[in-house]
């Protein structure tokens, strides 16, 4: 891939900021399951950006990249002579990141640690501001896309992939599965996290001061053996040291009721559909028109 010959962005040009709440805790699980993330929901990625059409040659960044995000989706759709910025919060996950840039060779891409509410970079910088299931983790959703939109370029776009969970199903039911969703809920909610951000995002994209404003729904079935079938069970994995100490449940109860829930969620006959998934974008204003 060609390099960009724009100047870097670097940790000089930035101002420090403090590093907005994450609801899903900093842990090796969690990092694991967002590289998982990145396999699982590339399609609809890749249907996101065709919405937006990222050509060659422009620039774009990815918040909350977390430990890949869509880092070679966006650098394959740019080059030749694009560029792409990585940012997240977590240090852990900005050395994930640039690891993984560089082993897929992604030449055009840069990572940086930045809060996502408040990256300090420059305004209209990019021609693609993007995060994918960032909105939905952090308390003040409106802070980061009021972000997205200062970073884009006059006529730029801005657009997420978000979930919503109030639609999820399992059928036939089972307790340790409704169990489980509520232990999710109440500790997901604990900083202020919206599960439900999905159906939200052409409300804070039009408060934001964007227009032309496309949004799409998939509800997708996982079969047996995909990955995203046990997404509840493996974020309440992610967030048993916060249930744990919150209260809400016991090592012991949480050990057993992940064993049942999988066991069934294993079952061929069992459909599984976590929630919805937004596809979200708009175009900022072209104030040289």
């Amino acid at each position: 891939m060609t390099e960009s010959k724009e100047p870097p962005i670097t940790a000089r040009t930035m101002e420090p900021r403090a590093t907005a709440v994450y609801a899903l805790g900093s842990n090796p699980a969690e990092s694991a399951r967002l590289r998982r993330q990145s396999d699982e929901l590339r399609p609809y990625s890749a249907e996101l950006l065709d919405r937006v059409g990222l050509q060659p040659g422009q620039t774009a960044i990815d918040l909350g990249c977390g430990p890949s995000g869509i880092l070679q989706l966006l650098s394959e759709r740019v080059s030749p002579g694009g560029r792409v910025v990585g940012a997240d919060a977590d240090p852990t996950h900005v050395t994930m990141a640039t690891q993984f840039a560089d082993e897929q060779g992604l030449r055009n891409v840069e990572i940086i640690e930045a809060d996502a509410g408040h990256t300090g970079l420059p305004s209209r910088s990019f021609d693609l501001v993007h995060s994918r299931t960032l909105l939905v983790t952090i308390p003040e959703p409106a802070t980061a896309v009021a972000e997205m939109v200062r970073l884009a370029r006059p006529g730029g776009w801005v657009a997420s992939l978000e979930p919503d969970t109030e639609h999820g199903l399992c059928y036939p039911a089972h307790p340790a599965f409704a169990r489980l969703g509520a232990l999710f809920g109440a500790a997901f909610r604990r900083n202020g996290a919206d599960p439900f951000i999905g159906r939200r995002l052409p409300e804070l994209y039009r408060n934001a001061g964007l227009h032309d404003i496309g949004v799409e729904a998939r509800a997708p079935i996982h079969p047996p053996g995909d990955t995203r079938r046990t997404i509840q069970l493996d974020l309440v994995r992610s967030m048993r040291p916060m249930i744990l100490a919150m209260g809400l449940a016991e090592e012991r109860e949480l050990d057993e009721l992940d064993r049942t829930a999988r066991e069934h969620l294993a079952n061929p006959n069992t459909l599984v559909m976590p929630g919805l998934y937004f596809l979200a974008w708009g175009r900022t204003p072209d104030f040289a028109a």
